[in-house]
């Protein structure tokens, strides 16, 4: 008989890949039947799940009664977080604390959850203003001390950035201007494509990665590589130019310019894996993940 996975953000990037992962594959696709969590059944992208054999349904976060009814006959539960839905670090650490003790009290075994790095710890002190981070940081650590089976992906830097970060200029050229140098290594990563593919390691791995961490990039990239990649593939002039922060942050709107700043300098330094190589994590993947060459290449008409 199969087991049940439950997916949240089921029509999200991260959500939608993990179930598109699980229905292509033949082992996980006999092995799981899957829930899919989203805010509203009735759009389209969640009936198009429904016709597929997905059982889509609506849960609260912040509801302990109606995650309870969503997570009732869990084996695995896929978590995915949001903090900048309410821009609200409280409200996030309180939304996955609650999957969490609803997880352990309806039995679940196996809770992954799409986790990051704790910047303030991490910097000391240093840099204390990424809670999109420290939120989720939070909650991986209130996972694994609630005794329910874990494990956590972390994912990259994500691709579809560039498509704004890369600024066009009026003759046609972009610059890609970051508050850093071209030290720092951006771990680059499709989360819409790729997702499901990281998550598949933690499924299929679980006993080996039980309170482990899964590494979600393709590779590491300099702001140099990132800019001749994206002039070689499309063949528009690009340049990467450092800035001050103030200069950075004044390009920003006030509501995220500290929070975008302080994220591209933790980038630089301890390193948004702490330095740590992809490969142990890239070795278990069942096929590659997408380059940024790749990624440009498909959507070459983002930056038209």
């Amino acid at each position: 008989m199969s087991k049940l996975i439950t997916v949240f953000g089921a029509t999200g990037n991260q959500g939608g890949s993990v179930i598109e992962a699980i229905l292509a594959d033949s082992q996980l696709s006999k092995e799981f039947k899957i829930r899919g969590i989203t805010r509203d059944t009735t759009k389209k992208s969640a009936q198009d799940l429904a016709k597929r054999g997905v059982e889509v349904v609506s849960a609260d976060l912040s509801s302990l009664e109606s995650l309870t009814e969503a997570l009732k006959g869990s084996h695995t539960v896929f978590l995915v977080t949001n903090y900048w839905e309410t821009m609200n670090a409280d409200i996030e650490y309180s939304q996955g604390k609650n999957v969490a003790d609803v997880s352990k009290a309806v039995g679940v075994s196996h809770l992954i959850f799409s986790s990051l790095h704790h910047v303030k710890e991490e910097t000391k002190g240093r840099l204390t203003k990424v809670p999109h981070f420290d939120s989720k940081a939070n909650v991986e650590k209130y996972i694994r001390a609630s005794g329910v089976g874990c494990s956590f992906v972390l994912p990259g830097y994500y691709m579809s950035n560039y498509t704004q970060m890369l600024a066009r200029s009026d003759d046609g050229s972009y610059t890609l201007y970051y508050p850093v140098g071209n030290n720092a290594k951006f771990p680059l990563f499709d989360a819409a494509q790729d997702t499901g593919l990281f998550v598949k390691v933690a499924l299929k791995h679980a006993g080996k990665l039980k309170n482990k961490q899964v590494m979600a990039a393709a590779a590491y990239y300099t702001p140099q590589e990132i800019v001749d990649t994206f002039s070689r593939v499309t063949g528009k002039k690009a340049s990467f130019v450092q800035v001050s922060a103030e200069q950075y942050k004044a390009s920003l709107p006030p509501a995220v310019a500290d929070e975008y700043l302080e994220n591209q300098l933790f980038v630089e330094e301890p390193g948004y894996y702490l330095g740590e190589p992809l490969e142990p994590s890239l070795k278990l993947l069942d096929s590659k993940p997408t380059t940024w060459e790749e990624f440009v290449k498909k959507n070459v008409s983002a930056w038209k």
